[in-house]
């Protein structure tokens, strides 16, 4: 004679709780052996606790309800447990990338730089820009050979629009730091390709992961800026693949005090 167990007994036998039967009574995981037509009262039979062991054990491995219904009704076991292997080892990866930043959090030695600089990884989308390369004697010299870039861009296709959020950037092609007769490329995001002209020119930029920092001050701090972008790249395990751009999102143009220009600094980068 088939031993029964009622609901509550079935709960305690299994460590389940009611609720959970029941739900997986609703969604067709695990059906009572039967169910008294009388009192409504819900059954089990020894022989399901060793299939809610079964899904137990699939649940603990993180299988979705869905999954454990494939495995049950005979699909390919190894293509679901496969599947859920590579979603452990991208969370296992994506933890240790986590402690890797905050090693280098902690492991900064001064409490201020903590409170000023911060890493991000950021995706940089695909976009169309006008672009010009110059030598700059200084940074200060930006300030007069930017505008006139935009002046002239302007003058030629007085319908081309900068896109919304505005994105103009500085692409620094010396390969190290200089603080003169500094070798760049003044690009600004734009709406649509045009024809080239003179040394303007438009193309397309590809998308691209970047390491992005936001430092805030004078543009002869920036220094400070570079040093700690390239040290929490070098300790997070990821290599520079391109050159470093300066997002330049306040400025002189629209705040009185240098104290308050917000320059992002986002330099491309592969993991290694």
């Amino acid at each position: 004679m088939k031993c029964l167990y009622r609901i509550g007994e079935f709960s305690k036998l299994t460590k389940t709780t009611i609720k959970t039967l029941r739900y997986y009574d609703e969604v067709g995981l695990l059906k009572p052996d039967t169910i008294d037509k009388f009192t409504g009262y819900r059954f089990y039979g020894t022989d399901q606790l060793v299939k809610l062991h079964y899904i137990q054990s699939l649940r603990q491995i993180g299988l979705s309800i869905e999954e454990i219904k494939l495995t049950l009704s005979g699909v390919n076991t190894k293509n679901i447990l496969e599947k859920r292997r590579a979603e452990l080892l991208d969370e296992i990866s994506n933890a240790q990338e986590q402690l890797s930043r905050i090693e280098f959090i902690l492991s900064s030695k001064e409490e201020e730089q903590i409170m000023n600089y911060q890493a991000i990884i950021k995706e940089l989308p695909e976009c169309i820009v006008y672009s010009k390369r110059l030598t700059a004697p200084s940074y200060d010299s930006y300030f007069n050979l930017i505008p006139d870039i935009g002046k002239q861009v302007t003058t030629k296709y007085p319908d081309l629009k900068c896109v919304v959020p505005e994105y103009c950037f500085i692409v620094y092609l010396d390969g190290e730091y200089k603080e003169k007769n500094i070798n760049i490329e003044f690009c600004e995001a734009v709406d649509k390709l045009k024809e080239d002209f003179e040394d303007i020119r438009f193309k397309k930029i590809d998308a691209v992961t970047a390491v992005s920092i936001m430092h805030m001050g004078p543009y002869s701090k920036l220094r400070e800026a570079y040093i700690y972008a390239f040290n929490w790249i070098e300790e997070n395990g990821y290599v520079s693949c391109d050159n470093p751009r300066e997002n330049y999102i306040d400025g002189i143009w629209n705040k009185e005090s240098e104290e308050e220009w917000l320059t992002e600094l986002q330099i491309p980068v592969v993991k290694k």
